[in-house]
């Protein structure tokens, strides 16, 4: 089934390249759209659940302005072989916020975890959470969000 990207395999030969490459693009547009309406990158929350959080940090770590952060819930990184020679360096210290379910039937919890460990080792500072669920967003989750985004958005602000 098609959302953001075909799935054919959660694994590095399965993946859309195309299909990433073209969501990765609308984002893009929508991102700049709202900078053309006046909100700054830096002000700018890319977030997404599944294909939509893989999408958030397939985006976010690329954009070539500094975002305020990236939120990717029960994702996963596509396209990580590509991140190194992709990478914007205005976004490699974009706050970012994972999180996953332990019981996860669709995105298993070692892909993410893995996923974390790869951001991690390339020196992303990622604030990894995980709950006790499946492929699903929890009231636990949506408050920790709601503080993460609290405090990325009042540090910006003081910031600048």
């Amino acid at each position: 089934m098609r959302a953001w990207y075909d799935v054919t395999a959660i694994n590095a030969r399965g993946q859309d390249e195309v299909g990433i490459r073209q969501s990765a693009g609308w984002i893009d547009e929508l991102v700049a759209h709202e900078i053309n309406r006046g909100v700054a990158a830096s002000r700018i929350v890319l977030a997404g659940f599944s294909q939509g959080g893989a999408m958030a940090l397939f985006a976010g770590l690329r954009y070539p302005e500094a975002l305020a952060g990236v939120i990717c819930l029960s994702g996963y990184l596509v396209l990580a072989k590509t991140l190194t020679m992709e990478v914007s360096e205005v976004n490699r210290a974009v706050p970012i916020f994972q999180a996953h379910g332990t019981a996860d039937p669709m995105v298993s919890h070692d892909l993410g975890r893995g996923s974390y460990d790869a951001l991690v080792k390339a020196g992303y500072r990622v604030d990894w959470h995980e709950y006790p669920m499946a492929h699903q967003i929890c009231l636990e989750e949506v408050r920790d969000i709601g503080d993460w985004l609290t405090h990325i958005l009042v540090s910006r602000s003081t910031s600048t």
